[in-house]
């Protein structure tokens, strides 16, 4: 599964979204990129298939300077693993990139009609699309990105968590969300976006998960913007506290995070039970179930699905 992390502030993005990958390895991944954007409009985006070590490799020496980024490690669903598929994805004329964890059920409808409009596609995968029809729309009607961002989703059918940024913005990350795991994470100098609390642990306790069909935008210095994808409502953000540990997220000294999973099992199986189980009178309480119980004790037959 696919992973996102991005940040906007008064820091210098890349070692901020280079530990954020390592964090996010967990997910397992077939390539990773990065896209970072300086003050002035410049734009550098590196991407290599293979393990993050060879992405790591690709952008010694290179320009890693600038306020905002983004990274993304990639599993394949559409296109071949291949430098070229890895995200962030940009749009032809080189202003927009897009990282992009879910699917796009209506990828090739959109491209077929982007093609129409001239627009030039070099990758295999439904994201790029999502960079092209922001772009298009951007070219004809000279809107916000964040409103490029909006009225393009409302074409789409499928599964994104997504953020983009643009040359044209250059203090500026959108993220939107439906079906795909987002939190935004508050720190000192910055906003983070991540696709799991992993790699914001260490910077902020504090996040706000966004809700499907939410859009939000982060600018340096300025509050988050939180709005409706269909009608532009605005909401207020709800902040939270993650209660996570760093060592919880991490490998935890094993060489494996399957390894690590298989070890925790115990205290695993014994949280899940415990408030819930009274070994002294052998009983076992289950509060979301009581309210239903009549309608279990009449089931004539019962269907656990489960992941």
């Amino acid at each position: 599964m696919c992973g996102i992390i991005a940040y906007v502030g008064e820091r210098d993005a890349y070692p901020i979204i280079d530990k954020g990958i390592l964090r996010l390895e967990y997910r397992g991944y077939d390539s990773s990129g990065i896209g970072l954007l300086k003050a002035d409009g410049t734009m550098n985006i590196y991407k290599k298939k293979g393990k993050y070590k060879e992405l790591d490799k690709l952008v010694r020496g290179k320009d890693l300077n600038g306020n905002v980024g983004i990274g993304h490690i990639r599993w394949a669903t559409h296109g071949e693993v291949s430098d070229q598929n890895a995200h962030p994805h940009v749009s032809d004329d080189g202003n927009i990139a897009v990282i992009h964890n879910g699917i796009i059920e209506n990828y090739h409808s959109l491209r077929t009609e982007l093609i129409k409009r001239d627009h030039q596609f070099v990758s295999g995968t439904d994201t790029e699309v999502l960079a092209n029809l922001f772009s298009d729309i951007r070219k004809k009607n000279q809107l916000p990105l964040e409103e490029c961002v909006r009225i393009g989703l409302q074409e789409v059918i499928g599964a994104y968590a997504i953020v983009v940024i643009s040359k044209e913005e250059p203090n500026k990350l959108v993220a939107a969300k439906l079906s795909s795991s987002m939190l935004i994470g508050y720190g000192e100098d910055g906003y983070f976006v991540a696709s799991d609390p992993a790699p914001l642990i260490e910077y902020t306790r504090k996040v706000t998960y966004l809700e499907d069909n939410q859009i939000a935008i982060l600018e340096k210095d300025k509050d988050i913007i939180i709005k409706s994808i269909t009608d532009n409502t605005p909401y207020t953000p709800y902040i939270e506290e993650l209660k996570h540990n760093l060592e919880d997220l991490e490998k935890g000294g094993f060489d494996h995070f399957m390894l690590k999973e298989i070890f925790e099992q115990p205290r695993a199986l014994y949280d899940s039970i415990r408030g819930r189980t009274d070994f002294e009178n052998f009983k076992i309480t289950l509060g979301g179930v009581k309210e239903y119980e009549n309608a279990f004790k009449q089931a004539k037959r019962l269907i656990f699905v489960a992941c």
